[in-house]
């Protein structure tokens, strides 16, 4: 189905389709208790994720093609992957004190400046560190924004991440809202410094999800009251990294699917408990997984 407003009246020439693609920086995470150097950012795990509930899936990302395609070597066979060359790719120094995670940002592949052609079902737009705009050409029947890594900015000394509130102007919204927007999840830690974007998303029709880790996930729905959908529990944690994004991934999905807000969430939570009960991306749940979960 093609909707009206999302430039299907101008597919993108040469675009295959997709059924989900990710836009945004596949990340270098060099985890200092071990010295391992896994796969992360919002459009890995989050691709990874649809990639696991068996859509065709595709990550649109930027920074050195020989480091991204050794890192993602061993998921290949689930996803495809374009990369824009850069001499670097992003890379997060990542290390945890008890259950609270740091990151600092070591190298950084630069913004995406071209404007990304897509014919998919699916368009998530996933930030790491301020590298995405909004510009988008071709099909997208569902388009979804996980604005934290708009939200951030860092020390050119130190790398040290710090908040950066967005800009409240509409020019600026503009430039970092997509098109179409039909969905954004944010998580509470994030909700103030994202809080104009999050408006003009409700005032534009699109669905909110604000995550709180073993809280309560509150979901706005464009027309509706608000809801909590509580957390799935987690008796043994491992670690967390992607369980965001994980939870994004399974929000669209299912809200593309048909399902309400509040039971897309469900979905989402679900997923994301069964990533932190496990390590790394492998720990990441297939369809049967997550409908098990939810009984």
């Amino acid at each position: 189905m093609e909707l009206a407003g999302r430039g299907a009246q101008d597919k993108a020439p040469g675009a295959r389709f997709f059924d989900y693609v990710t836009v945004g920086h596949v990340t270098v995470d060099a985890i200092a208790a071990d010295s391992s150097r896994r796969p992360g950012g919002g459009a890995f795990y989050s691709a990874l994720q649809a990639a696991r509930l068996g859509l065709r899936t595709l990550i649109i990302t930027q920074g050195s093609p020989p480091e991204i395609e050794a890192l993602l070597e061993p998921y290949r066979g689930e996803l495809e992957l374009h990369i824009l060359a850069a001499p670097a790719s992003t890379t997060l120094a990542t290390s945890w004190s008890d259950t609270t995670r740091s990151q600092r940002v070591l190298a950084w592949a630069g913004p995406i400046a071209e404007t990304v052609a897509v014919d998919t079902s699916i368009l998530h737009f996933a930030p790491v560190a301020r590298e995405t705009s909004a510009r988008w050409r071709g099909r997208a029947d569902f388009v979804g924004l996980t604005p934290q890594g708009l939200a951030r900015a860092w020390d050119q000394q130190t790398g040290e991440i710090v908040p950066a509130p967005l800009p409240g102007d509409r020019g600026s919204l503009e430039e970092l809202l997509p098109r179409g927007c039909d969905a954004v999840v944010i998580s509470e830690h994030e909700r103030a410094t994202c809080a104009p974007l999050l408006a003009a998303a409700a005032a534009a029709g699109a669905a909110i999800a604000i995550t709180a880790g073993a809280g309560a996930t509150r979901v706005h729905p464009p027309d509706g009251e608000t809801a909590d959908v509580q957390a799935a529990a987690v008796a043994d944690p491992q670690d967390d990294l992607g369980a965001g994004d994980v939870f994004a991934a399974a929000f669209f999905v299912a809200l593309r699917e048909g399902q309400t807000p509040a039971r897309a969430a469900a979905y989402g939570n679900a997923a994301a408990a069964i990533r932190i009960e496990g390590n790394g991306a492998d720990a990441i749940g297939d369809r049967h997984a997550i409908e098990t979960r939810l009984r």
